[in-house]
């Protein structure tokens, strides 16, 4: 998006303005104001006779609310002004704005106040993919006191009801006010606008819902309910605490209420393109947070296993017992004419449900929720031996079923170039990367203790271990580099190796497939002068054919990656490579004002002195929003571990000192911040 802009925003719904808060949209870019995939406002134009108004400042007071100060005419009449006006908005559910005009003069004025309000109703992948075309019929109805704005096509019918505080003149275009203000006098006006989603009845779908803030004073004590039910960080460096802060306040923004189960919230992966519900996002975005907001476990879980797949369907790529990829709840997917309702195309979310089920229940102590999603975490396990098996080889392959409207790179590399060989050509299909043989190892691990200890299936869980240690073998033995001594990142249907260096070893080392041996020579990679840039870990080495800083998978840094490579390097010992890498990111962090971005680029640190900005990331982004929680998860080595809460700090040098405290568990809540072990029997156990 051009020039600075002012987001705020509520789970799915959102407002991204200019810097004065007017909203004109065009058909590209994600501008106006958005609920449920859909743009509800995409004129919102604020003139007094007849000026358009210019910002002095502005300020995002919370994610949920922004002020606007302004003045009418140019540059050359803020000197002085004799007329101010502020613009307060704020999102929780719908979208309201409060208008206040001062008079600074000594006489009186006469103003006609107008607000240009319009809606297109564009779906947002329409406006991603510049293909805005719509089907059905838009329409306004001005009334005496208030100005509808809607669109229907067939069943699918979605309105904009705008209503003011003070009578205002609505028509086909807006809305105007006039008013007479004395020397020294104020005017006030709220306005509402309420997004509707209505149903073949009229009746909005979203009633009933518990948001987390309808309004103002709700989403003000939610946010100190999220807050003060979260651990407290303390450090030396108050850029870290500050960073911590903000993930908590982003982490509660997108917070995001599916239809599918009502009240109960999960994260949203990011603003603008992605503010719903993904598999692979929003379960990597909880084994983040797991030790710092566990509640956002259970809700996914819950979801994605009530949404996960029960039969064969190539349009949704949807297999019995795969979890989805992503839902959308816009036009295009009402209409089928893209497959998010829901769309399944992703390999990886799969194995990471029954990873993150595991995880969770080490933390909570949720044994009900293990027993409750046995029938699903089985058809998981079925569908990595079955349907994931293209080649029949005894990996997780993909190639799309939905050739006009499907993902061709199912992994989170998904971009179209991200998966090469090492002169740089693409392979064909079906592929197979290995960070996904990393999670089908790791799943197959944690289900047999799952099996053993909450199913009562000892023969399954041998039988689980067997699959494991078999695929750890094979897989060391088939992928492995001998002539870089590293993992490829991928295999062709032929068996050849992608044979470019990338980032996905980290997340080898977090599965726990990397044979002992080998370990030393991935950790001495990921922080060499390929990979490690001085801020992270590169998604591809400098020296392959397709680096390149700013290609987004071919170059530059992802936070949320970065911190699961630190975590696989920690798992394996290698605490000092998990701290260059942890203290990298949060180094980073500073110069993002502590809301680290979906990534950017990958050049050396020596050379820019700063992380340089991705054009078109993300942000908030909730697995970039993760990625210092985990990384402090990291540095304090907390790890629920046979009964104990094991906590060995390993921090860089210059970190200083940090504490967690009251961190919520099955063992009570305890504190973090001296080497040693905590006995859970011991805590309520």
């Amino acid at each position: 998006m051009p020039g600075n802009t002012v987001r705020i925003l509520d789970g799915n719904t959102f407002v991204v303005s200019a810097e004065s808060g007017d909203i004109e949209a065009t058909p590209t870019e994600p501008t106006g104001l958005f609920s449920l995939d859909t743009r509800f406002l995409s004129t919102w134009v604020l003139t007094v006779n007849g000026e358009r108004l210019n910002p002095l400042s502005y300020d995002d007071l919370q994610y949920y609310e922004a002020r606007f100060f302004l003045v009418p005419g140019a540059a050359t009449h803020y000197v002085d002004a004799k007329l101010s006006v502020i613009r307060e908005r704020a999102v929780g559910g719908s979208f309201r704005e409060t208008l206040t005009i001062l008079n600074h003069d000594e006489n009186p004025v006469e103003l006609e106040v107008r607000m240009a309000a319009a809606a297109d109703f564009a779906d947002l992948f329409e406006i991603k993919d510049d293909q805005l075309n719509k089907k059905g019929e838009l329409y306004t109805e001005a009334e005496s006191d208030r100005l509808r704005l809607g669109y229907r096509r067939g069943n699918f019918r979605r309105e904009t009801m705008i209503t003011s505080s003070v009578p205002a003149r609505f028509d086909q275009g807006g809305f105007a006010y006039t008013i007479n203000l004395a020397a020294n006098e104020q005017w006030v006006a709220e306005i509402d606008v309420r997004t509707l989603t209505l149903g073949p009845s009229g009746r909005d779908l979203r009633r009933g819902l518990r948001a987390h803030g309808a309004e103002r004073l709700a989403l003000e004590q939610d946010l100190k309910e999220w807050i003060a039910n979260a651990p407290k960080v303390n450090s030396e460096r108050e850029d870290l605490t500050a960073t911590y802060h903000r993930c908590l306040v982003d982490l509660a923004a997108l917070r995001f209420v599916p239809f599918s189960l009502g009240g109960a919230a999960l994260p949203a992966a990011g603003l603008p393109w992605f503010m719903t519900m993904f598999g692979r996002d929003s379960i990597l975005t909880c084994l983040q947070v797991l030790p710092f907001t566990p509640e956002l476990s259970k809700t996914t879980l819950q979801v994605l296993a009530a949404l996960q797949g029960t039969r064969f369907d190539d349009f949704r790529e949807e297999d019995p017992g795969r979890i989805l990829h992503e839902m959308r709840y816009g036009e295009t997917a009402a209409f089928e004419e893209q497959p998010h309702s829901p769309y399944y195309g992703s390999v990886d979310a799969t194995p990471l449900f029954i990873v993150l089920l595991d995880e969770y229940e080490r933390w909570s102590g949720d044994a009900e929720l293990v027993r409750a999603l046995q029938v699903e975490c089985r058809a998981a396990l079925k569908w990595i031996d079955s349907c994931a098996d293209l080649v029949g080889n005894g990996y997780i392959w993909y190639e799309r079923r939905n050739t006009d409207t499907g993902l061709e790179n199912q992994c989170w590399k998904d971009s179209w170039d991200s998966i090469s060989y090492r002169d740089g050509t693409l392979p064909p299909f079906p592929r197979a990367t290995c960070e996904v043989q990393g999670y089908a190892y790791d799943a197959k691990v944690r289900a047999a203790r799952l099996a053993r200890e909450f199913w009562d299936d000892p023969a399954f869980a041998e039988q689980l271990e067997r699959e494991a240690a078999d695929l750890k073998e094979r897989f060391n033995r088939e992928w492995w580099v001998e002539d870089g001594e590293y993992y490829a990142l991928a295999l062709d249907p032929d068996g050849r190796q992608c044979d470019v260096l990338s980032s996905n070893l980290g997340h080898l080392l977090w599965s726990g497939i990397v044979d002992d041996e080998r370990a030393p020579r991935i950790a001495e990679h990921l922080v060499g002068p390929r990979l490690f840039s001085g801020w992270g870990v590169r998604t591809l080495a400098r020296g392959e054919a397709r680096y390149n800083p700013i290609g987004y998978h071919n170059g530059t840094i992802w936070p949320f990656d970065n911190s699961f490579v630190a975590w696989g390097l920690r798992k394996y010992g290698f605490a000092e490579e998990a701290a260059t890498v942890a203290s990298g990111i949060l180094d980073a962090a500073r110069y993002f004002d502590g809301r680290l971005p979906e990534a950017f680029g990958g050049y050396p640190r020596e050379l820019t002195k700063f992380p340089v900005e991705y054009p078109t990331a993300c942000t908030p982004q909730a697995w970039s929003t993760g990625a210092p929680l985990l990384l402090l998860r990291t540095m304090l080595g907390l790890e629920p571990h046979q009964g104990h809460l094991v906590v060995e700090p390993r921090l860089p040098a210059g970190m200083g000192r940090i504490e967690v405290l009251d961190i919520p568990g099955r063992w009570g809540r305890v504190d973090a911040f001296a080497r040693g072990r905590l006995d859970l029997q011991r805590r309520g156990e």
